[in-house]
């Protein structure tokens, strides 16, 4: 394996007790790091304890009001030198000591991959219809994405999760990095540019880490607008693809998979749950018709519309 250097980026706010648990996962991979850096969002929420977990943290802080999912995590990549970025998400937590090793190891698999994200893994507290969710979209086997993929894979030939996703440094710069003053999704909008510009996103399921959240109906609703939202603002990789039906795919096999394990009562929910998700996304897709104040209650990240 050719000896890349890697920095590690990770917007953070408020963090919890997964925090200590990521930095501590960062401290002992196989694969060391260069730097891993913070953006921090308001330094009133940061405690200076943090920065003694390891001496590769540099910290930088951002005002609440200028936090921007692709514009902060582009500033932290220009500050870096290192050959690959790794961006990361402070609740997402490495399953091993490997997770570097594998990205490292998958971006080199093929002179054309720029980007690979590895696999998410729920949390022992994860609701069984979002298990099931989780093994949807990280199955088991890794998968290289070009162009050519897009009559078959559709919208998921564009998936990639800054929950854990390496991008080769410089060629993100020659593509300009992420978009700037994104609601959401800044990391399926740069995998669509890497395709469209015929370079391959790769999938990588032995890098893990553990990552899932139990979100509400209306958390679900929001969330999902803000996806309709990024996609409604970016035709230029959203227009020519219909990601409806692998939403229905997603909920037809978590129905079936439910009842194999002897739970078909909590179809009830999933479908409760879906059908706000479903709403949300086709509220974000038009949003541009609807009044301004319910834009702000429909919306997830209220702070995107000031």
């Amino acid at each position: 394996m050719e000896k890349k250097t890697v920095d590690v980026i990770i917007p953070v706010y408020r963090p919890d007790h997964l925090w200590k648990n990521l930095v501590d996962m960062l401290n002992r991979q196989t694969y060391p790091v260069n730097v891993i850096r913070v953006m921090n969002t308001g330094q009133e929420n940061w405690n200076p304890v943090y920065e003694t977990w390891s001496s590769k943290m540099i910290v930088n802080h951002v005002a609440e009001d200028e936090f921007d999912h692709g514009t902060t995590r582009d500033a932290a990549a220009r500050m870096s030198d290192a050959d690959y970025l790794l961006f990361m998400t402070q609740d997402a937590v490495p399953k091993d000591m490997t997770l570097v090793e594998c990205m490292v190891r998958q971006m080199q698999e093929a002179e054309d991959i720029r980007a690979v994200y590895g696999r998410q893994l729920p949390a022992p507290d994860c609701r069984p219809a979002e298990c099931y969710t989780r093994s949807f979209n990280y199955p088991e086997t890794s998968r290289i994405k070009r162009k050519e993929d897009l009559p078959e894979l559709g919208i998921k030939t564009y998936f990639c999760s800054n929950v854990c996703a390496m991008y080769d440094r410089k060629t993100y710069l020659e593509m300009g990095g992420f978009v700037k003053k994104t609601i959401f999704n800044e990391d399926m909008i740069f995998a669509g540019v890497l395709i469209q510009n015929h370079y391959a996103v790769a999938y990588a399921a032995d890098a893990v880490v553990i990552h899932s959240h139990n979100y509400t109906a209306l958390q679900q609703f929001h969330r999902n607008f803000d996806l309709g939202v990024s996609q409604a603002d970016h035709p230029e990789i959203f227009e020519k693809i219909r990601s409806e039906g692998e939403g229905l795919r997603l909920v037809k096999n978590t129905a079936g998979w439910l009842c194999a394990q002897g739970k078909p009562w909590l179809v009830v929910g999933l479908i409760w749950n879906s059908g706000w998700k479903y709403l949300g996304y086709l509220l974000g897709k038009r949003y541009k018709k609807l009044p301004r104040k319910f834009i702000l209650w429909c919306s997830m990240n209220k702070n995107y519309w000031k």
